[in-house]
């Protein structure tokens, strides 16, 4: 039950990530990776929420977890696309972009993470 449930979860991510990418194209035509930030950032998001929902819930099935943990946020969120797009940026030489990507992929993601986490009381 759970490899499918991460099956299933794997497949809504990759299609949310792709939709984010159809949609930030249309509405940033700018050179930052916008559409990868953002469906890292949202994984993030989401990742963070469903630890605290899920540590509320001891008898939650495994599989649900799953679904969101590993197959959702898995799926959308993509460090081979991140790193792609900067070494796309890199070998244009736009240089101030690059730092931009990796510092506000990294530190905003992680600062994400870190406030969610302040609302688990463990």
């Amino acid at each position: 039950m759970t490899w499918l449930a991460i099956f299933i979860g794997g497949g809504l991510g990759s299609l949310a990530r792709y939709g984010f990418g159809l949609l930030s194209g249309k509405l940033y035509a700018g050179h930052f990776p916008l559409g990868t930030f953002l469906s890292n950032l949202t994984s993030c998001i989401v990742l963070g929420v469903f630890v605290l929902f899920f540590a509320s819930k001891n008898q939650l099935n495994e599989a649900y977890k799953a679904l969101v943990l590993v197959g959702f946020c898995g799926g959308f969120s993509t460090f081979s696309t991140f790193s792609f797009e900067t070494l796309n940026l890199m070998k244009s030489g736009e240089w101030g972009w690059v730092i931009a990507n990796v510092l506000l992929s990294i530190l905003v993601c992680l600062g994400v993470l870190y406030f969610i986490s302040r609302f688990q009381s463990v």
